[in-house]
């Protein structure tokens, strides 16, 4: 008896299709099986019958799939190691934001004409243009490090190789960052003012750890390797992203002259001649290039960086010139194109609102 059934059933869907499928204009009979239950059969205008044990097919449209369907956002790689999860506020789009309630404030304060300048490239005057970073394998020897700020540094040890690159060249006088991303473990070791010692060891103002993999924060008032008590290496600009991939999917670090003497998180440390919530940008503040900002003009390099401030913005990480993003050194940077970017000013950008000031 079942196997009859199924028959007539089969023998009914066959017909339905065919007459599903002849176009004809003829009026459409219902069908049923012999219990007289019309056969579930789908139309164009009905929804598909999918419960919670169903897989949605890989030819299902893009309305029939929900947040939890899609793939994780791709976050940045290097060396084999993700820099910070896909939520770490460095990846996280900001264009759907609104505008901070100051952020005309804070713009003025920077200054409206103020230009944007990369300030990475090639060299100049025989030294590399930006913050360096390198890769070392897990099995790098470890070796000590000497801090001035030492209650606001990890201590380590660190696992820099003697011949690590610093910001600026090893003779610079500046910043002399040096950051260096442990393989396998997928640590990110940073240092502030970093010098070698002929034990093979080095001394630093500051320095930080941070596990990649982590959604880490320092603790509130503590300074990091740099003056907003954040990563380093996640804000900058990098050859291989900009040109070979053609996309950056992070914020990108910006310096500003005069900041206030507060914070926003995930930053943790201010270093500002300001009063706390003051018209000047706090530490960690984050700026978005306008969306109505015409990026054709641009050579398409320059574009990749110009789509990345109005998707992930910038973040104010320490005092210096304003408007200058951060990069890493690259031989194969044009430099002239990266000049392009000083028809952009600070009354392009808006600032968005991404939580309170902390004061410092």
């Amino acid at each position: 008896m079942k196997a009859s059934k199924i028959l007539v059933a089969f023998f009914v869907l066959q017909a339905a299709i065919s007459l599903a499928c002849s176009g004809g204009d003829g009026e459409k009979d219902s069908v049923t099986g012999d219990d007289g239950v019309a056969p579930d059969v789908q139309t164009e205008d009905a929804p598909p019958d999918i419960g919670p044990d169903d897989t949605v097919q890989d030819d299902a449209s893009p309305d029939d799939v929900g947040p939890d369907d899609l793939p994780p956002p791709e976050v940045p790689v290097i060396g084999g190691c993700p820099i910070f999860p896909a939520d770490n506020p460095w990846n996280t789009p900001v264009d759907a934001l609104g505008v901070h309630p100051r952020s005309g404030e804070y713009i003025a304060t920077i200054g409206p004409d103020s230009y944007v300048h990369a300030d990475f490239g090639t060299v100049w005057e025989g030294a590399p243009i930006g913050i360096p970073y390198v890769v070392v394998p897990e099995s790098q020897a470890m070796v000590d490090v000497v801090f001035d700020y030492a209650d606001e540094s990890d201590p380590g040890p660190y696992p820099i190789p003697p011949d690590a690159p610093i910001e600026g060249g090893p003779d610079s006088d500046g910043d002399r960052h040096v950051l260096v991303i442990r393989q396998g473990a997928c640590i990110l070791y940073e240092l502030f003012y970093a010098y070698p010692q002929a034990d093979g060891s080095w001394t630093a103002g500051s320095g930080a750890i941070w596990h990649l993999d982590q959604n880490e924060v320092r603790p509130a008032g503590w300074t990091s390797a740099d003056a907003a008590g954040l990563a380093i290496l996640p804000g900058l600009v990098k050859y291989e992203e900009t040109v070979e991939q053609g996309e950056i999917r992070h914020a990108i670090r910006v310096t500003v002259s005069t900041s206030q003497d507060g914070y926003i998180g995930p930053a943790s440390h201010a270093a500002g001649s300001c009063d706390f919530d003051s018209e000047c940008p706090p530490m960690g503040l984050r700026l978005r290039l306008r969306a109505d900002f015409d990026v054709s003009t641009f050579d398409p390099v320059v574009q990749v960086i110009l789509v990345a401030m109005k998707r992930y913005g910038l973040i104010v990480a320490d005092n210096g010139s304003d408007m200058f993003i951060s990069g890493a050194p690259d031989d194969r940077w044009n430099d002239d194109v990266l000049h392009t970017l000083h028809d952009l000013t600070a009354s392009d950008f808006e600032a968005v609102y991404t939580g309170e000031i902390t004061p410092y």
